[in-house]
């Protein structure tokens, strides 16, 4: 499952950081205070169903009758600080330097990307990932307010739908997001799936009207 990386014989770039994903290993860290990373390929791996996400009948209204308003790439430190934030729902995190550095990198490269919910000036909840190819790697997200993360994933299984991704990987499966269809597969099958989605190339922006 893990794959130790030593920081003094491999600098973590931003292209090592896409060839790992594109070979189906992700980076973590021990804690926040750990500069070092280390490589994870997961036995069982999460994802989100692209055609399987529910959203229950409280979700959907509380999405019709919220008045919050979903933005896209518009506040990256925002996302990060609030994904490595210890709070009610997590007592530590993995988000380093090192991971704060690099993706905030592929972020200014658009290959990351954020799905941000707002109440009127406040950054209430949302998620950050890495678009490569047909596949969206989720990363992390949070919450504020009650339904704000559920929120996100919504939105963003639509615009992946609508940009012809074909794999929303979710690294691990938790309660919550199986309780919006998030299922476990196999190392392997993750890889086939990987390898198919890989031979796509997804448009984030086609819920917007962008190429």
């Amino acid at each position: 499952m893990v794959r130790p990386a030593d920081p003094f014989d491999i600098e973590v770039t931003p292209e090592l950081i896409v060839r790992a994903y594109r070979a189906g290993i992700f980076p973590m860290s021990e804690d926040a205070a750990d500069e070092d990373l280390f490589w994870v390929s997961p036995e069982w791996r999460g994802i989100m169903p692209l055609d399987g996400f529910h959203a229950s009948k409280s979700l959907r209204k509380a999405m019709r009758k919220s008045g919050w308003e979903i933005r896209v790439d518009t506040d990256w430190n925002g996302i990060i600080e609030g994904c490595a934030t210890v709070g009610e729902d997590r007592s530590t995190t993995w988000i380093n330097g090192t991971i704060r550095a690099v993706y905030g990198e592929l972020f200014r490269r658009r290959v990351a990307h954020t799905v941000e919910v707002w109440d009127g000036e406040d950054l209430i909840g949302g998620l950050y990932g890495l678009a490569i190819g047909g596949a969206f790697f989720g990363e992390s997200m949070f919450h504020r307010k009650t339904d704000a993360s559920k929120m996100a994933m919504a939105h963003l299984v639509e615009r992946l739908n609508k940009g012809g991704f074909k794999l929303l990987d979710t690294q691990f499966i938790t309660p919550h997001l199986a309780s919006l269809g998030g299922i476990e597969i196999s190392r392997a099958e993750y890889e086939d799936r990987l390898a198919e989605a890989l031979t796509f190339e997804g448009n984030w922006g086609a819920i917007d009207g962008s190429a």
